[in-house]
């Protein structure tokens, strides 16, 4: 739906997961990562997903122009590290992605590509 919709077209990964994203003008629109795959980046695969300490299950996911200076920004003002700058070429060639907690324990992904 997303190519009729509002013009995306996926530029990475399959309908089987365990990542997807869309672009439309060359910017990311939509980006999914499987549950299980966003707990190991998270590290709370050990939690279950129900019950009231689960896994997470939505990340904000956000470019940003320097995933370096924008991750110590984050930091800076409260958000704490859960995986660090690191390139990962195995979920699109060029992307580099970092993951915090921000102050309402939600999982924002910092990434450029």
């Amino acid at each position: 739906m997303l190519p009729e919709l509002i013009g995306a077209e996926r530029v990475q990964g399959t309908e089987a997961g365990p990542y997807a994203h869309w672009d439309a003008c060359g910017q990311g629109v939509l980006t999914l990562f499987d549950r299980e795959a966003m707990a190991r980046v998270a590290g709370t695969a050990q939690l279950p997903e129900h019950g009231p300490a689960t896994q997470d299950v939505v990340m904000f996911v956000s470019w940003v122009a320097d995933v370096n200076a924008d991750h110590r920004f984050c930091l800076r003002r409260g958000g704490r590290a859960v995986a660090p700058p690191a390139d990962r070429p195995e979920w699109a060639p060029g992307l580099r992605a970092a993951h915090l907690r921000d102050l309402e324990d939600n999982l924002p992904e910092l990434q450029a590509y």
